[in-house]
């Protein structure tokens, strides 16, 4: 059997927050990049169910989450470069099958924002998620979008995490 991690490693422990079960609401802008974040209306709500399982020793995480409601399931894969210290973050869903491009980033006290180029149905992004107000038994999850290079930022989904 392989050795663990050491865990003297920086940052092994970030998101042992996040292993468990949990009921996650969601908030999810309709359109995206046409200026409607500040429209009630614009809004899609709705619930799922995650749970997440740490792997490799804490280096790795894998979530799943079920959105019956909206008849899909996506899964996230963590990794922590130890090298860098800087943890990344994959996305597949079940709708499409496509493992999305990483965001990368690393925690600070108020929490973890990680970035990184992608597309949004074709027009080349800055994809940002900023995980926040970690908590024992919550935390919140945002995804924002910058269509201008990083001048500006739209928040499209919201996942507020509670433990089950």
């Amino acid at each position: 059997m392989p050795a663990a991690p050491d865990e003297k490693i920086p940052g092994i422990h970030d998101f042992d927050f996040i292993h468990g079960h949990w009921a996650v609401a969601h908030r999810r802008l309709t359109t995206r990049g046409a200026g409607l974040q500040d429209d009630p209306a614009s809004w899609d709500e709705f619930d799922a169910v995650a749970s997440c399982e740490p792997r490799l020793g804490g280096m790795a995480n894998i979530e799943e989450m079920h959105c019956p409601a909206r008849g899909w399931s996506g899964m996230a894969v963590r990794t922590l470069n130890v090298a860098s210290g800087e943890w990344s973050i994959y996305w597949v869903n079940s709708l499409d099958g496509v493992l999305q491009p990483p965001v990368r980033g690393r925690f600070a006290a108020d929490g973890c924002t990680l970035e990184g180029p992608d597309t949004d149905h074709g027009r080349p992004i800055i994809a940002r998620y900023i995980w926040s107000d970690i908590r024992p038994d919550s935390a919140r999850w945002s995804q924002a979008f910058s269509y201008d290079d990083g001048a500006t930022w739209e928040t499209n989904w919201i996942m507020d995490f509670t433990r089950a």
